[in-house]
């Protein structure tokens, strides 16, 4: 237990750490285009960034290692999956809402308001109750049909998501960020009923959908998480994705795999799976006002573009 929440933690400030250098890469790639009179080429007709655009930010450095970071926390968050109840490794992961708020007041300019802090509070104060209810994690064992269905409606949000970034353009940002969060968490529930993991076989897990589930819901909430820290706030972006892989893999970690609470405590788990939710949606509806209104640390001393007569 002790080293699975160890392990959980690090995926958290990789995570956390990453999704702020991110969004400083994004931020300056957007305003590098807009100096060279490229705003128009970086957006679609519905104002969201443009597949060229999301590549453009995704060669700066800040983002390069931003996402380095995104991998060894998927990898730690793996491992996490395997070791704690789902509703417990995901949420504790998803407290990068802590560090990405705390970091992007530097990097980003980004100053939070009273209701903003006592949110993430409110976030803090759920994560003790969940690890004092937390009891043993579920076999993972799955019926094959299962591995399919989490292939099937990972291919239907990804691929939904990616349609809906299209034409909601600018309105986007929390519903990018909520679908990339449960892009993680299928990737979560993946990890965990995948076959050919203990013992090790790789013929058994390159045919499971389960992996292929986890690939797609990798890659493209991956991309949906990059459009929602170009067109948002990142702490409410990031708070929509808290919400998306924190929900259902808990759910569906207690109904069909098996995780449970300490005997006795299951209302304390209740309590602070709710609460974290809460606060996590606090955070973006709080922040979300502001997505715009923040300039980047980093980028106070750039010259603003002269605008041509």
């Amino acid at each position: 237990m002790i080293i699975g929440l160890v392990t959980a933690v690090a995926a958290s400030a990789c995570y956390g750490t990453g999704s702020v250098l991110q969004a400083v890469g994004s931020r300056r790639s957007a305003q590098q285009e807009a100096a060279k009179g490229a705003s128009a080429a970086g957006t679609t007709q519905h104002g969201g960034p443009s597949l060229s655009s999301t590549a453009k930010a995704a060669v700066t450095w800040e983002f390069m290692v931003g996402t380095v970071l995104d991998f060894v926390g998927f990898a730690l968050g793996a491992l996490a999956a395997r070791m704690l109840p789902l509703f417990l490794s995901q949420t504790v992961i998803s407290a990068n809402l802590i560090v990405t708020a705390l970091l992007s007041i530097k990097l980003l300019g980004i100053r939070l308001n009273r209701k903003e802090w006592m949110s993430i509070g409110v976030v803090c104060a759920a994560l003790v109750l969940l690890a004092t209810a937390a009891g043993h994690e579920g076999s993972g064992e799955a019926a094959r049909s299962t591995h399919w269905w989490l292939l099937a409606i990972t291919v239907v949000l990804m691929g939904g998501g990616w349609i809906a970034v299209h034409f909601l353009g600018s309105k986007a940002a929390i519903l990018a960020g909520l679908l990339s969060g449960l892009g993680f968490g299928a990737i979560g529930v993946g990890v965990r009923i995948l076959d050919g993991i203990d013992p090790f076989d790789l013929p058994t897990m390159l045919a499971d959908p389960a992996l292929y589930a986890i690939f797609i819901a990798g890659g493209v909430g991956m991309y949906l998480h990059t459009v929602a820290l170009q067109i948002g706030s990142v702490n409410g972006a990031t708070a929509a994705l808290v919400v998306g892989e924190t929900v259902l893999p808990g759910i569906i970690g207690v109904v069909w795999l098996g995780d449970t609470s300490r005997a006795g405590f299951a209302w304390m788990a209740v309590l602070g799976f709710l609460l974290a939710v809460a606060g996590a949606v606090a955070v973006a509806w709080f922040g979300e006002p502001d997505a715009h209104s923040a300039t980047p640390a980093v980028e106070k001393d750039t010259p603003e573009p002269t605008a041509v007569a």
